[in-house]
């Protein structure tokens, strides 16, 4: 299998390969180098972008059936037909399957229980579709292992070989194993955060999570769902943000997870760049930690750090999975000495937040859901909600998206 240079390197070159009929691969060259910025596309940009990435990434190689797909880190991947058996680590590629009409092409995902039950709570509202996750194997159970990736023989894996590459007893090395010997890699981890990739990829392209959608599509071939269900998402946005009120009217609010140990909190950023905030970034709140640069992903902060803070609102991240309990979490801020003082703790406004591993379909109900529960006055009330339900009815004139126009598109009408 040939290569222009190793993925991961200083200088990253392009791959082709063929992962189902057999063959020898031949190099492509050209791989786009530099960044983007992690915000969420209007609509107008959406297309301009769809169309100049359709041009020149996904071009015609030999054969009717062969055709390639370019992204950072991984270069231009070669593909000889629709891959039918999909490795996924984090959910939100299972989601972007799901939505283009191959789930039933997973065979793995992060906590496959957790992951495919909360992605079931928001399909509960879309007719025909759903996830079915029992029996996935779960690639982080343990750590991550070559073995397992080739007892799972894939077509392709939706993952980020830098990321892999950083895993206990992985390297470059054991990625390009993998690349070579059963499917190629197809992901991009660190932009979630736009935090630096490991040492080697210092061409490290960032992307939207939207835009990940888009170059995900292509390998489904499914150019025509994205296209519809991103116009839903760009519709969501700009009726949301038309009608803000001025940023100096806007709640404070910290995304935040409660310690197993109930005594500090684990923070997350509002509006940085990044995919892990694509639903709560084109909402605009005050971030109460907007100054804070913590050195990983996320930071922790005591009760008092939170009472300084004192936000108006309080998304708890992880909420709505079956991993809380938000019923215990409000028991427990409520009979904490200090977390009993917070504004947020004593007006009841602190809710049940999605998953930051969010994908399309996910991020259009966690757009919704946070709207609601940041300007009730603008976008209605959000209703309670119940450890282990689904996400809660919307009444019909209350829901900020159509959920029949996206089951449709889902279904391929």
């Amino acid at each position: 299998m040939a290569r222009d240079s190793q993925v991961g390197s200083s200088q990253v070159g392009s791959t082709r390969r063929r992962f189902i009929a057999a063959g020898t691969s031949v190099a492509l060259g050209g791989m786009l180098a530099g960044c983007t910025g992690g915000g969420e596309s209007s609509s107008a940009e959406t297309e301009t972008q769809a169309e100049t990435e359709t041009q020149t990434q996904t071009e015609t190689t030999t054969g009717a059936e062969s055709y390639s797909v370019s992204m950072s880190p991984v270069g231009t991947v070669e593909f000889d037909a629709v891959p039918e058996n999909v490795f996924t680590v984090f959910p939100q590629y299972a989601d972007m399957a799901v939505a283009l009409g191959h789930g039933d092409a997973v065979n793995s995902v992060y906590v496959p229980k957790m992951s495919g039950t909360t992605m079931n709570h928001y399909y509960h509202h879309l007719d025909g579709v759903s996830f079915e996750w029992e029996g996935l194997s779960d690639p982080l159970n343990g750590g991550l292992t070559k073995e397992l990736l080739f007892e799972l023989d894939s077509d392709v894996h939706l993952a980020d070989p830098a990321w892999v590459s950083t895993q206990e007893n992985w390297d470059e090395s054991d990625t390009e194993d993998i690349d070579s010997q059963v499917a190629p890699w197809f992901g991009n981890f660190y932009s979630g955060t736009q935090a630096a990739p490991p040492d080697g990829y210092q061409n490290y392209e960032y992307y939207d999570l939207w835009q990940l959608f888009g170059k995900v599509a292509e390998v489904f071939k499914e150019r025509e769902r994205y296209e519809a269900l991103a116009a839903v998402h760009d519709d969501l946005v700009a009726s949301i943000q038309e009608q803000l009120p001025p940023e100096d009217e806007r709640p404070t609010a910290v995304r935040a997870t409660l310690s197993g140990d109930g005594e500090s909190f684990y923070t997350y950023h509002l509006n940085k760049p990044g995919y892990w905030l694509a639903d709560t970034r084109p909402l605009g709140a005050n971030d109460a930690f907007a100054e804070q640069d913590w050195s990983n992903l996320w930071g922790t902060v005591d009760y008092e750090t939170m009472l300084e803070a004192d936000p108006d609102v309080i998304l708890h991240l992880w909420g709505a999975t079956p991993n809380y309990s938000m019923a215990d979490t409000r028991a427990s801020l409520k009979d904490h000495p200090v977390g009993s003082q917070l504004t947020a703790v004593k007006n009841d406004r602190v809710y049940a937040s999605g998953m930051r591993y969010q994908g399309p379909i996910m991020n259009l109900f966690q757009i919704e859901m946070t709207a609601k529960q940041l300007y009730p006055d603008l976008f209605g009330e959000w209703p309670t909600y119940k450890d282990g339900e689904h996400y809660p009815e919307i009444p019909e004139g209350e829901q900020l998206f159509d959920r029949e126009k996206v089951a449709s598109i889902v279904a391929g009408n």
